[in-house]
Formats: structure tokens, sequence, C-alpha cells
């Protein structure tokens, strides 16, 4: 790696405890990310951001007092790491938790749904908050986001495929019996934010303004004015970018979390473990996005998993080294 580059890291572990969705490998999963990211990738402690809503394992990372995984705060933690950013930067987001769609207010795609991910605080994260987060990077600087959860890919907008539905077809049923998915239904989320705002509609941008105003997803916020999303907003125009996304599963498949077996082992999320199982049979090679993917799918497969992980990037970034950025190694 050139001297003087940075490799910053916000990981994100949601387990909702407490609550009807809880889960209960998601803070592992992302505390296992952590150590890997500093013995093999070189991180620095103190450039890892690590936001979780239970205990996780000492030797976390900047912020002496953990920070809860609220919409606000993750968005927070993203901007900040973005506006430190230079070219040349490797920056990873690691998410492990509940995902969701939306239905789509777009015109002209009425039956079109949209991904994203659940924050302790039910505060939604789209994959429109993603694209403008990706688009703000300087030129020359790679982010990677891996997101364990339900529907996420293309949990980056616009984003291409290079590993997906549309590049791969092949099936496997499930045959895992200890798995919880990481999905909370529309229709679920809709019926709490009702018993929050007390407002009787379907419109989910309605209740996420008047719960978080400005901290809502920049979806909700601009649905009324979509010709200025779709063509004004200089943040959001679609252009080349060093965005890559690792996701657990396909838009339409969930992503399962899973329980120690007879009490044996942590629990943790099945893609995240999947990496995990990648990286240490390969600790001397430098593995590409692709590679990681592929062996992802074959380690999920071997364990009776139906979820096919996924590759959204550029073509470049498709056969660039996992976490190496090609212009610092």
């Amino acid at each position: 790696m050139e001297e003087g580059k940075k490799r910053m890291a916000v990981l994100v572990g949601c387990n909702y405890p407490n609550s009807n969705y809880k889960l209960h490998g998601c803070i592992n999963d992302v505390v296992a990310m952590r150590d890997v990211l500093v013995n093999r990738f070189g991180f620095d402690l103190s450039h890892i951001e690590l936001l979780a809503d239970a205990p996780a394992a000492p030797g976390g990372g900047s912020n002496l007092e953990m920070m809860m995984p609220t919409g606000a705060n993750i968005k927070k933690a993203l901007d900040e790491m973005v506006g430190k950013a230079e070219p040349g930067d490797v920056l990873v987001f690691h998410y492990s938790g509940h995902g969701t769609r939306i239905p789509s207010k777009w015109p002209g795609f009425p039956f079109r749904q949209d991904e994203a991910i659940v924050p302790c605080d039910f505060n939604l994260i789209t994959d429109t908050d993603m694209r403008q987060l990706v688009n703000k990077l300087p030129k020359g600087t790679s982010f990677t986001m891996i997101s364990d959860s339900c529907h996420s890919g293309g949990l980056i907008d616009k984003e291409k495929e290079q590993i997906g539905p549309n590049s791969t077809t092949k099936t496997t049923p499930s045959t895992t019996t200890n798995n919880n998915p990481k999905h909370i239904p529309f229709n679920s989320i809709l019926e709490h934010f009702i018993s929050l705002t007390g407002i009787n509609t379907s419109d989910i941008a309605t209740h996420l303004l008047e719960l978080f105003g400005a901290d809502a997803s920049f979806k909700f916020r601009l649905q009324s004015s979509l010709e200025h999303y779709l063509y004004d907003d200089e943040s959001l125009i679609l252009k080349a970018d060093d965005g890559i996304l690792l996701s657990g599963c396909q838009a339409n498949e969930t992503s399962a979390d899973m329980s120690p077996v007879e009490g044996k082992g942590k629990a943790h999320g099945a893609f995240s473990n999947a990496l995990q199982i990648v990286l240490k049979e390969n600790p001397n090679r430098i593995l590409s996005n692709r590679e990681v993917v592929i062996m992802a799918r074959k380690a999920l497969e071997a364990q009776g998993f139906a979820q096919h992980p996924c590759l959204y990037c550029s073509d470049i970034n498709a056969d660039a080294p996992f976490l190496w950025h090609p212009n610092s190694c």
C-alpha cells in the first residue's frame, strides 16, 4: 500500500434485542470483520467505527462509547468517512442486520420495489442513499459495501451487476433448519410506523418524515419532486464510480442468521461467515471481488443455503483485489 493512503471502515451490527425481530449473529459478524480488517488488510483500529445495538467484543474502533446503529448515526458515520477520503483511500461498509423492500413511487415503475436496510430505529437507509454516498467519493477512492441482509442485491442504486440474477440462474433448495431470515416484511414495518405516528396511511414516506424529518432517507425527502431526483441533482447523476457491493443474496431472496448448533460455536450471518471461510481457506492469496463472491456462493451451497451472493460494480473493479485498491498496492 502506498505511503499515506488511508483504510477506513464503518461496521454495523443490528441484533434488535428485546424486539419481535431479534437476530443473534449480526454483531458477531462485524466484530469478526473488524479483526480481519486489522490482521489481514492492515486497517488501523482508530480508523474503524463500530456501531452495534448490544455490547460487542472489546477492542472497538475510535469511539470509546459504542454508538447505537440508528439511521441517523449510520449515515453520519458514513458521511464522515467519505468526507475524510482522498484519492487512493480504501473505504469499507459492512452491514449485518435486517433488510426489506419498499414499493417504488417512481413514475413509470408502479411495480418496482427498492431495497433498504433496517437500522435499529427502523429509519430506513435506501439504495438511493447509497448511490448518493458513492457519488460523493473522490476520484480513485474505492468504497466496498458488504451487506449481509435480506434483499441486499442492488443496494447501491444503478451499480452494474457482475454476478446476480441476470448473470447466473442456478438455484439450490435450502436444507438448513436453524436459520432465521434477516427480513422484515414491508407491511410489518408499515404497521410499526402507524402505531407510532397514529397516521392511517400506507405511504411509508409520510411516516418516516413525521418520525425522522431531515434524518429520513433522501428517497423519501425527494419523493414529491422525483424529476429533481432523476435529472437535476448532480450528486445523483449516474457516472463511472468506484462503488463495490457484495450482497448476501439477490434482491428477491433472504439472508440467513444462524444460531449456534446445539449451543456450540457463535451465532453468525450465513454470508458473513462464508466470507470468513473464503478468506481463511486462502490465507496467502489476493482474491478479486469476483472470486470472493463466487467462492462465497460455493461455500453457502455446500452448507445447503438457498441464498445467492451477488456482485455489483464496474468491470474494472470486478477483477480488482478485494479490499486492496489497485492503485494502493
